[in-house]
């Protein structure tokens, strides 16, 4: 396997990049080619149909790529087409809905787990399922929460309207006596502290990327995949490729913000590269 060879990220926009964020702390050596499909973001609201096939264009053009693994970083992707993925592809590929589960049943004290996510995640009941698998008698509460993805692709999560937005939104999850909350989309991380002040710090957040990162670790590293360059930085030092199919500006503002150094984004057009 050549060194070169990079760990993809897809989402719907910029929120895998919490993922890619853990991902690089915890395999520092490791390159990473990250797609965000800014230009038809959000996901959630969107058909099965057309998650589908964009994640499947996003899938195409990072395979174009020598890659050793893929991980579906959008909630809502995970949720429509990673059972499918893992048939069509000859490499790992890593959700994020699991590793958010096995998160929540970690922390959890009292059994009572909240997830916010977006429409269709909520619909599809991924993570109550993948929960209630793990701890069949605990309690899962579901709210889609529509407007958090467009605060955070348009970079207003600093805002005091924000903040307004997600505590007028996360109202019905009052008075349930949540113990947890997953945050069932990977944008929302970059949510947090507007998410933890409206909930309240009795509730722990919880986040898939830590978990993810650390899924991606055990199945390159697995013995029989042997895909991983090691935890130690190489002297041939990891190459980071970012592109988007939206605002190529826009991005890098908030992948720098969000990763703390300089980010190269490049634009490119799904729908005029692969027309559905």
């Amino acid at each position: 396997m050549s060194d070169h060879e990079s760990i993809a990220i897809i989402d719907s926009g910029v929120g895998g990049l919490t993922v890619a964020k853990e991902v690089m702390r915890q395999l520092p050596g490791e390159s990473i080619l990250y797609f965000g499909d800014n230009a038809r973001c959000p996901y959630g609201s969107r058909t099965p149909e057309e998650i589908r096939a964009y994640s499947f264009q996003m899938i195409e053009f990072v395979s174009k790529f020598p890659i050793k693994a893929l991980v579906i970083a959008c909630n809502t992707a995970t949720a429509v087409v990673l059972e499918e993925a893992r048939r069509r592809l000859p490499l790992p590929v890593i959700g994020v809905i699991e590793p958010g589960a096995r998160a929540a049943i970690s922390v959890t004290k009292t059994d009572r787990i909240g997830v916010i996510g977006t429409e269709t995640t909520i619909r599809t009941k991924a993570y109550e399922q993948a929960v209630k698998q793990l701890r069949p008698d605990s309690c899962v509460v579901g709210l889609a929460c529509p407007a958090f993805v467009p605060l955070v692709e348009t970079h207003c999560q600093h805002s005091e309207e924000a903040q307004k937005e997600v505590e007028r939104t996360l109202e019905p999850l009052q008075g349930l006596e949540l113990d947890t909350l997953i945050l069932g989309c990977t944008h929302y991380p970059l949510l947090a502290p507007l998410i933890q002040k409206a909930v309240g710090s009795g509730v722990a957040l919880i986040s898939s990327a830590e978990e993810t990162a650390r899924e991606v670790s055990r199945l390159l590293g697995d013995v029989t995949n042997g895909l991983a360059r090691g935890k130690e930085r190489p002297a041939d030092p990891p190459r980071h490729c970012f592109y988007t199919s939206g605002n190529a500006l826009s991005f890098q503002r908030i992948a720098e913000e969000w990763l703390g150094f300089p980010v190269q984004v490049e634009s490119r057009s799904l729908e005029k590269l692969y027309q559905s």
